[in-house]
């Protein structure tokens, strides 16, 4: 059996988060949607621009994931990995859940520096 790396307080904590960090996240697309719709260009060429983008951005975990207490670590690195929250936001979590996502992303970051 799999160790548990974080505890049932940060779950329940993940739980009462997540809906305001995402919240937060989808604010900023949305200032960056305005951003594109205003920009210069042809109505058309903006409209598809910004489908596209919405199209991609929905797949994003600051925008949908699945919540389950397996993929509970792993969520926590996506939306760290894709900017929706940093590990400032993880301050009230436990320790324990602190140094696995510290360890997870440390070794992230080595395997894409391996790549270059």
């Amino acid at each position: 059996m799999q160790e548990q790396r974080f505890t049932k307080r940060d779950w329940t904590l993940f739980r009462s988060k997540i809906g305001d960090w995402q919240e937060a996240y989808m604010g900023r697309l949305c200032g960056e949607y305005i951003e594109l719709l205003s920009g210069d260009g042809d109505p058309s060429e903006k409209f598809w621009q910004l489908e596209k983008r919405i199209r991609s951005d929905k797949r994003n975990p600051g925008v949908q994931l699945e919540m389950t207490r397996t993929n509970f670590i792993y969520n926590i690195i996506s939306l760290i990995s894709n900017d929706v929250i940093s590990m400032k936001d993880l301050e009230d979590f436990s320790d324990k859940l602190k140094e696995t996502v510290r360890v997870f992303l440390e070794r992230q970051s080595r395997d894409y520096s391996d790549e270059d």
